[in-house]
């Protein structure tokens, strides 16, 4: 069994949110552009639904316990103010600006309510390693009166673990790469991830792979078990025609697809 011949038991469990991992592509942090709406904004959010594309997002835990959407630990980036993003409060995060534009820091609620059900929604979960569970908590309570198609991905597979246990209807996509920049790990548990030998702790219904580690023989092998390959991040067409024929589906940036 192929991951596409598996869609019509992918589409009885999860609905429309299975045929929307297959097509169309997603844009990585929403729409964004250089010279536009900054990335993970509700701008580059409602660039991307218009452009009828998917959407990646980011999302990560206020000082107050709030679901926001921004990628990086620090603010400094995209923000201008040095300091992490935890220690800020949802309200204060509001009041910063994104790259020098008008766009805020927006809440998952906030984006969720903007995109409504005009597009899919992978929302990443950016839960550091022996924090499990508050972050999980606020975004299941969050996208449970969520009206739209939506699945969750993320890195670490206890943060899956979570949602496999307590509400395994969520449709949930493991985050992997080559694992080489993962100063943070022991040498084996580096080459561990990168195998996909911690599939079998997150539970996952599909994988989100970084290019680095395409085309992957175990990859493939799961793929034809019946879970979706998602390839991240695509930054020119080349790249996509490299890896596509062992993939459903792109998480793309810096182009049109």
């Amino acid at each position: 069994m192929t991951a596409r011949s598996g869609t019509a038991e992918g589409r009885e469990r999860f609905g429309e949110c299975w045929e929307l991992l297959f097509t169309p592509p997603i844009a990585h942090r929403g729409l964004w552009r250089p010279d536009g709406a900054p990335e993970n904004s509700l701008g580059a959010f409602q660039a991307a639904c218009a452009a009828g594309y998917g959407i990646e997002l980011d999302v990560q835990l206020s000082a107050d316990g709030e679901a926001v959407v921004f990628h990086d630990e620090t603010l400094a980036r995209m923000t201008g103010v040095e300091g992490r993003l935890r220690d800020h409060s949802a309200d204060s995060l509001a009041e910063l600006r994104l790259a020098g534009t008008d766009e805020k820091i927006p809440t998952l609620l906030e984006t969720l309510a903007v995109i409504g059900h005009r597009a899919m929604v992978h929302i990443e979960l950016k839960t550091p390693y022996g924090e499990v569970g508050p972050l999980e908590q606020r975004v299941h309570e969050v996208i449970a009166d969520h009206n739209g198609p939506l699945c969750l991905i993320g890195f670490n597979p206890y943060s899956h673990a979570w949602f496999a246990d307590r509400f395994p209807g969520v449709l949930r996509g493991l985050d992997s790469y080559s694992y080489d920049r993962a100063p943070h790990m022991e040498a084996e548990q580096r080459r561990a991830f990168a195998n996909l030998e911690h599939v079998s702790i997150a539970r996952p219904h599909f994988l989100a792979l970084g290019l680095d580690m395409l085309p992957s023989p175990k990859a493939e092998t799961l793929r034809e078990q019946g879970l979706p390959v998602v390839a991240w991040t695509v930054r020119e067409p080349a790249q996509w025609d490299k890896v596509k024929a062992g993939c459903d589906n792109l998480i793309f940036e810096g182009f049109i697809p």
